[in-house]
């Protein structure tokens, strides 16, 4: 864990930005969640509990320069709410199940998927940069 938090200090210190206490600490927030879906409002009432002169604006501000940076990749399921992951394992992209009763999200890796990409790149002969897969649907405890 503390290998992947310096690597990411070092992200900031390349692109000439400063570890403020701030950002290590949201920085360490999110490391110490890698693999949950934080809102920027759950980021920050776990900020504040550690120190609360860090205010929402600036949590914003944050994700919004780990976002450029490729930090963080902002997510979107469609629950009104901007969520925050760590740029994880760039060689292992992973989707989402989603359930619309109680808002769980479970990350999940299919070689069809990552298969049916290769094969829409070879068939239209087109470059994928980025997508997105979410289903929606009904957990085990739902």
């Amino acid at each position: 864990m503390e290998k992947k938090r310096q690597e990411l200090k070092n992200i900031l210190a390349t692109n000439n930005y400063k570890l403020t206490a701030q950002r290590d600490l949201i920085l360490q927030i999110l490391t110490d969640n890698e693999g949950e879906h934080l809102s920027a409002e759950e980021i920050y009432n776990i900020v504040k509990q550690q120190d609360n002169g860090i205010g929402l604006a600036t949590v914003y501000r944050t994700l919004e320069l780990f976002g450029e940076l490729g930090i963080v990749q902002q997510l979107n399921f469609d629950d009104n709410c901007r969520r925050y992951e760590l740029e994880g394992n760039n060689d292992e992209h992973h989707h989402h199940l989603i359930c619309i009763d109680c808002g769980t999200v479970i990350e999940f890796n299919d070689q069809i998927l990552e298969d049916f990409e290769a094969d829409l790149e070879k068939g239209y002969n087109f470059s994928v940069t980025e997508h997105s897969i979410k289903f929606y649907g009904y957990c085990e405890d739902c």
